[in-house]
């Protein structure tokens, strides 16, 4: 059986997306969501789908190896990244090389970068008069959003679409393809 770990920041839409794909599963199943806010209602989400979930602080990943630790512990044969803020470090992608994936709300290369998450890069394409946007899933490296990209999904963006109605058209690309392409890296 494959484990996966979740890394999130926020609300957790992806995350629990995530789990109930592969909760009956005979290939897969998400062993742990990870967050750096201990507020995150993906606590919540993960705690009702019976699945364990801890915070941490940026003391825990980034200056001891106690995230590390949990994650080795873990054996996960993926890390996937649905929402996570920090950038991620470079002891964890060391460890875990090629195994780290990111879903990115935009078109990479174009909207990436730091700072470019969430309605940010929503409001950057209303902004720039994009004719299309939509997600872009990748390899996690050590700069924001570079990482080989495994897979796209395109939709449109019309002249009237205000950021809150691009970021639903990316919401459902999201709970459309990410578990899908999790589920063909796991098996590849």
């Amino acid at each position: 059986m494959k484990r996966i770990v979740i890394f999130a920041s926020g609300s957790g839409s992806n995350a629990e997306n995530l789990i109930k794909f592969f909760q009956n599963s005979n290939n897969a199943s998400v062993v742990q969501v990870l967050t750096n806010n201990p507020h995150a209602k993906v606590l919540d989400r993960a705690k009702n789908l019976k699945v364990s979930a801890l915070s941490f602080n940026r003391i825990a990943i980034s200056k001891t190896e106690d995230v590390l630790n949990i994650l080795k512990a873990s054996k996960p044969d993926l890390i996937v990244l649905a929402g996570y803020l920090w950038k991620f470090p470079d002891n964890i992608l060391e460890a875990f090389p090629n195994k780290v994936i990111n879903v990115h709300p935009a078109l990479l290369p174009k909207f990436g970068g730091k700072g470019m998450y969430g309605m940010h890069v929503h409001e950057a394409v209303v902004a720039n008069k994009e004719t299309e946007t939509g997600i872009t899933i990748h390899y996690v490296n050590e700069h924001y959003d570079e990482g080989a990209i495994i897979f796209q999904a395109k939709c449109d963006v019309i002249a009237t679409d205000t950021a809150e109605d691009v970021a639903a058209k990316i919401h459902e690309l999201e709970m459309e393809h990410f578990p899908k392409v999790v589920e063909k890296l796991l098996h590849a």
